[in-house]
């Protein structure tokens, strides 16, 4: 079989769905945004990798199978120029329209293109109890049995502690920026650990490194959690907007939810009581929990 995958980004996006690779009996072809490329490329014997602006690449076969999880018109409109058997995910509907297959429902419905309406499925995702991974697998005719991440082998940087913490909010979801994170630095060093800020770094792969080099993670649902999550890192993630009921936890999570996650529920503007909702002393003790525990046996798939 040939599949083609398309998903871009966002990267912490592109990594919650590498794990339906192991379950691909095919030659994969992944159509993904130039950053996200490195993470991509190299994972497995039977998958390549093309950069969006490299996709007439992608048009050198017949597929099998294609797998659109992007809901813009520009991914639908190249879908439509693929010569394949089967679509799974978003097409090209008529009046040049972006439509998504039946079999995708269980994502799709609450998606941006939902048939629903926005309103309505912001509803549905709030509601909603199954993982992203059991959703796509479900639409895909499979069962998610803790399929592991794919990640690639990290590049060293020296830096290292016992707790990271990823601290930074993009602008399209500013609530995601707890308003504490200085203080919980303090009270954890006053516990004598050693706590680094995360940096900027040049590559994903640095930035992979640094995530993995910590005894714990503390941050909001971002890259850095599904780093954590994809090399056996024990992570503390407060949801103060999103969904923390699509995150599969991997037996290395601890899910700290705001009081007024339904009010926030994935608004994309800014109020200050989103971001302080959640206590210093909920994260605090959540964290050292964490520490203290015994560490998870985890399914980690770093391709060396």
């Amino acid at each position: 079989m040939n599949v083609l995958i398309i998903k871009l980004g966002a990267t912490g996006d592109v990594v919650r769905t590498t794990p339906i690779l192991s379950r691909l009996n095919a030659a994969v072809t992944w159509l993904t945004a130039a950053t996200n490329s490195v993470l991509l490329d190299g994972l497995t014997e039977n998958l390549r990798c093309f950069s969006w602006e490299q996709r007439a690449k992608a048009l050198d076969r017949h597929y099998d199978l294609a797998i659109n999880l992007e809901d813009t018109l520009d991914c639908a409109q190249f879908l439509g120029t693929v010569g394949c058997h089967e679509i799974f995910g978003a097409y090209l509907g008529s009046n040049n329209s972006v439509k998504y297959t039946e079999s995708s429902r269980p994502w799709f419905d609450l998606s941006l293109i939902s048939s629903y309406g926005r309103q309505r499925a912001n509803r549905l995702k709030l509601l909603n109890r199954q993982t992203y991974q059991e959703l796509i697998f479900k639409g895909l005719g499979l069962r998610f049995a803790g399929e592991p991440y794919m990640l690639p082998e990290p590049i060293e940087t020296g830096l290292s502690g016992d707790v990271a913490i990823t601290a930074d909010a993009g602008p399209i979801w500013p609530m995601k920026k707890w308003a504490y994170y200085g203080e919980l630095n303090r009270r954890l060093e006053d516990q004598g650990l050693i706590v680094n800020v995360l940096p900027k770094r040049s590559s994903l792969l640095e930035h992979l490194a640094d995530v993995r080099n910590h005894c714990c993670l503390v941050g909001g649902d971002s890259l850095p959690m599904h780093f954590a999550l994809g090399t056996g890192t024990r992570c503390v993630t407060l949801f103060t907007c999103t969904s923390p009921w699509e995150i599969y936890d991997y037996g290395m999570q601890t899910k700290i939810v705001s009081p007024l996650l339904e009010e926030f529920f994935y608004k994309r503007g800014y109020d200050e009581r989103a971001t302080t909702a959640i206590t210093v002393d909920e994260v605090f003790e959540a964290v050292m929990a964490r520490l203290e525990a015994t560490p998870p046996v985890a399914r980690v798939a770093i391709i060396q």
